[in-house]
């Protein structure tokens, strides 16, 4: 079917169902190293959609970005199993050791399926890839040091009831902790809250 073409500032229209899906994404608390911000989301993929990106800064350094979009058909997405799904994006440096690592693309998978299960964001239907990219400098450039990056692209179908939004705070901050691991940073201790983090935000 032919997507509803719509501007972002859009996003509290539609179905209830989906409005109910992007406040929950409004209300999901990230850990203060992570900027987040609502950003236009792709108009052609679904009927309706919303989308966040964010960058991970530590001390000024931004060594991790991404995106996250929720993608809405009410008549449903066989592809999908269901009428929503969740679209991810993570990019980060990394030690160029890691990136050496064979078993880095099923360690980078595991990021992501360990931080939906941590934070009971429940869904089925997962899929993706991992790549790693090394970048290794030769000649006059042969000082300049190796870097490494690791992109982990994902998608997977929120659970949710019939008739009912999914609850999208465990999901964002699933991709939240996503982004925080692949950059190297140790989980926040057990008993820490974390706080929402939102810069320049824009209605979706």
């Amino acid at each position: 079917m032919v997507a509803h073409q719509r501007t972002p500032e859009r996003t509290n229209e539609g179905p209830e169902e989906f409005r109910s899906a992007v406040a929950s994404m409004r209300g999901a608390a990230l850990r203060p190293e992570i900027h987040c911000e609502e950003m236009p989301a792709p108009q052609r993929i679904a009927p309706w959609s919303a989308a966040l990106s964010a960058d991970v800064i530590i001390d000024d350094d931004e060594p991790g970005t991404g995106r996250l979009i929720l993608l809405h058909d009410p008549d449903g997405n066989d592809a999908w199993g269901g009428t929503f799904r969740c679209v991810a994006y993570a990019r980060a440096d990394i030690d160029p050791e890691l990136g050496a690592d064979p078993m880095l693309g099923e360690v980078g998978w595991s990021w992501l399926t360990e931080a939906l299960t941590a934070h009971g964001a429940e869904h089925h239907s997962a899929s993706g890839t991992v790549t790693k990219v090394t970048t290794e400098s030769f000649g006059h450039m042969s000082e300049e040091p190796s870097t490494a990056q690791v992109e982990i692209r994902a998608s997977w179908t929120p659970a949710h009831e019939v008739g009912a939004g999914p609850a999208m705070a465990p999901h964002v901050e699933a991709w939240g902790e996503l982004l925080c691991t692949a950059v190297g940073l140790p989980p926040v201790p057990e008993g820490v809250t974390a706080m929402p983090s939102r810069r320049g935000q824009r209605g979706l």
